[in-house]
């Protein structure tokens, strides 16, 4: 039923991503696998051909940390001109240090907000009605601030500190969320977001003295990599998923978030302020 419908989906080789592309193959999808480390991403790619019957998936390299990238490889999409289904921005980062992109970005900025901005932006014209857009949050959005123009240059005001850089993202990704889902409403493009929980990724290492004790303490809660990826999946797949949007989901439903998200006083700005960012490459 899906087979002519194409699925792209960022971050397909992680944890959750493998989950994701193996949901979305099994339901029949075309999948783009976009993946910052390709040579990875075909092995998963293979296995993933294997275990589902579905042959049609393929890999291409995005680096979210480079706009040329992200630019180019929706160029690529666009000059094939497919009509895409499903787009799920699944890739993220949690940074160790303060990393500037070539594009003066903080890295965690870049990959967790900006560069899924742009994607999803430049991908736009080939989505239709019922087409579904799903952003990969996390709960940490409730602590986030967007402090300008330092969350762009440096994740945050005042010095690194990454667990704060990353909420930061969240919340902005959240925003742009809420914000593009009214914007495409009236087009019939259902936007949504998904939080995972506390997930068994890499990603949750923090790299630092206190790790085992964090480790200790999370460990009741962490889920796997395919119970994290359940409420993206249904997102992307279910009736009900296609049936709102503008949400954050949690544990498979719609989390009623408070007029301080829906009506946020900073999400107009944000809006224009990357807009003014990625102009070059729409």
């Amino acid at each position: 039923m899906n087979r002519n419908k194409l699925a792209v989906i960022t971050g397909a080789d992680g944890g959750m991503g493998t989950e994701i592309t193996r949901a979305v193959a099994e339901a029949g999808y075309r999948v783009v696998m976009a993946c910052y480390h390709p040579e990875k991403g075909r092995g998963v790619c293979e296995a993933l051909k294997g275990a589902t019957g579905n042959n049609q998936l393929e890999v291409e390299p995005l680096d979210l940390a480079s706009l040329k990238s992200v630019a180019s490889f929706a160029d690529r999409l666009l000059q094939r001109g497919e009509r895409i289904a499903l787009l799920m921005n699944n890739a993220g980062t949690l940074e160790t240090g303060l990393h500037i992109t070539e594009d003066g970005l903080e890295r965690t900025v870049s990959v967790n907000y900006v560069g899924p901005y742009l994607l999803t932006r430049k991908l736009l014209p080939l989505m239709e009605q019922e087409s579904r857009v799903v952003n990969m949050v996390s709960c940490t959005y409730a602590i986030g601030r967007l402090d300008f123009p330092d969350f762009f240059e440096r994740g945050r005001k005042g010095s690194f500190w990454r667990i704060p850089i990353y909420s930061n993202t969240k919340l902005a990704l959240t925003l742009f969320t809420i914000d593009l889902a009214r914007r495409v409403k009236e087009q019939g493009i259902v936007v949504n977001c998904a939080d995972p929980g506390i997930v068994s990724t890499k990603i949750i290492s923090m790299h630092m003295w206190f790790d085992p004790l964090t480790d200790l303490f999370f460990r009741p809660f962490i889920r796997t990599p395919r119970q994290g990826a359940d409420t993206a999946i249904r997102l992307l797949l279910t009736p009900e998923g296609g049936q709102r949007t503008g949400t954050l989901n949690a544990s498979g439903k719609a989390k009623l978030l408070s007029e301080r998200f829906t009506h946020h006083p900073q999400m107009d700005e944000l809006w224009q302020r990357t807009e003014q960012l990625v102009a070059h490459w729409l």
